[in-house]
């Protein structure tokens, strides 16, 4: 009997410390240390004074390591100044939190020690960009954000509007060096205050208790020269984006615009409704024109976004006509999740393979299309896909189709 007591004992031991070292690697967070700042630089002050703008379109490129770790030096990172005993104590242990949205995942920034720890380890900017509407296009493109936060117990204190407003001083000159040190490094940048507060929390996953105060974006500006310096004499690639007036699918969108701004191709989003419109995760999208409004002649392709909302669009005239006239055309038409029946309704789809949400088939093959069902299908020039996990897929799929890749 002692010996089974023991026996269980020692069982009781080892699954505990199991246990302990499961719970230990999954709660394991990758720390990077960053390169030691520069204090020197060869543009003055007052020449990166004159140099600030707003950058609406960024290019492409990829921020480096040390770029990022410059940039967020500049914005939160120690100084020597602070070993002075006339630095007041509040600028060292300052409550705002900086985080750093890079294709690499989300970082938070760790002043004391230089480094950056990363919180997602999954490119989330296309997510960011759906809650910063109507500057998404800048944050999509943008080669890395930096989100400024607060606590909100800090924000709504005994002193009221007091440290209100000392915490959204500090917020703005965080994205003042920010903005002034992305001259520094020949890049641009924008900083961006108003925009959804809850998608922002959504897409990044801050804490509770947890304020958005700003979002900087900073990479290398989009212009008309290439990569070997030579001038692009071609007229950009455009698109046109339909979504309903409420509830499209926000991954299906998001990675779409995403796609389309690092292709270089030009796009408007339209739909039933112009102004602001929410998706079924929350994320906003501003819509820019009506869809009556369009002329297929101006575009080289035209997208119709799925969601709860995307059954408005079946019978709608305009939606039908300019389907139709772009399928006439020879455009470049593409439909995510539950919006490939919208083509079918308008008649385009007879004999085409096309896939979509397994409960549009009927729907579909009654109208002559052959359903196929898997991620991503692309078939006389309809590309189309079965819901949001095909979304980078299909997007790639689409702006290669545009750009003639």
């Amino acid at each position: 009997m002692k010996r089974l007591i023991i026996l269980s004992i020692i069982l009781t031991c080892l699954t505990a410390l199991c246990l302990g070292q499961r719970r230990l690697r999954a709660t394991a967070q990758t720390i990077i240390q960053l390169t030691e700042p520069k204090t020197t630089g060869t543009i003055p002050f007052e020449a990166a004074l004159d140099r600030q703008q707003d950058i609406l379109m960024f290019s492409t490129q990829t921020l480096q390591r040390n770029q990022v770790g410059q940039l967020a030096w500049a914005a939160q990172g120690q100084r020597s100044s602070l070993s002075n005993s006339l630095t007041p104590p509040a600028q060292a242990a300052s409550p705002i939190k900086l985080y750093i949205a890079t294709h690499e995942g989300l970082f938070i920034y760790i002043p004391e020690e230089n480094s950056l720890q990363q919180v997602i380890d999954q490119d989330i900017r296309g997510s960011l960009a759906g809650a910063a509407a109507p500057m998404s296009e800048s944050v999509a493109t943008a080669g890395c954000s930096f989100i400024i936060t607060a606590p909100t117990r800090s924000l709504a204190s005994q002193r009221g509007n007091t440290n209100r407003n000392s915490m959204y001083l500090q917020a703005g000159h965080m994205a003042q060096n920010i903005q002034l040190q992305a001259i520094c490094l020949e890049m641009g940048s924008l900083a961006i205050n108003n925009f959804n507060k809850r998608g922002v929390n959504t897409a990044c996953k801050l804490p509770r208790n947890t304020e958005p105060l700003y979002i900087v974006c900073v990479g290398y500006p989009s212009n008309s020269v290439s990569e070997s310096g030579d001038a692009q004499n071609t007229t950009p690639k455009k698109a046109a984006v339909i979504i309903p007036s409420a509830n499209f699918r926000d991954e299906e969108l998001f990675e779409t615009l995403k796609a389309l701004s690092n292709a270089g191709v030009q796009y408007i989003i339209a739909s039933t409704r112009t102004g602001i419109i929410t998706g079924m995760l929350r994320n906003q999208a501003e819509a820019g024109a009506l869809i009556g409004q369009l002329r297929v002649d101006d575009y080289d392709g035209l997208i119709i976004i799925g969601g709860s909302g995307a059954g408005e669009l079946i019978y709608n005239n305009a939606v039908m006509n300019l389907i139709r006239a772009a399928a006439e055309k020879r455009k470049i038409i593409g439909a995510t999740s539950n919006a490939p029946s919208i083509l079918a309704n308008a008649g385009i789809l007879n004999g085409v393979k096309v896939t979509a949400l397994l409960s549009e088939r009927i729907v579909i093959e009654q109208m002559g299309a052959v359903y196929t069902g898997i991620p991503v299908e692309e078939n006389m020039k309809i590309i189309t896909c079965n819901g949001p996990a095909a979304a980078v897929p299909f997007a790639r799929a689409l702006t290669d189709a545009i750009t003639g890749r």
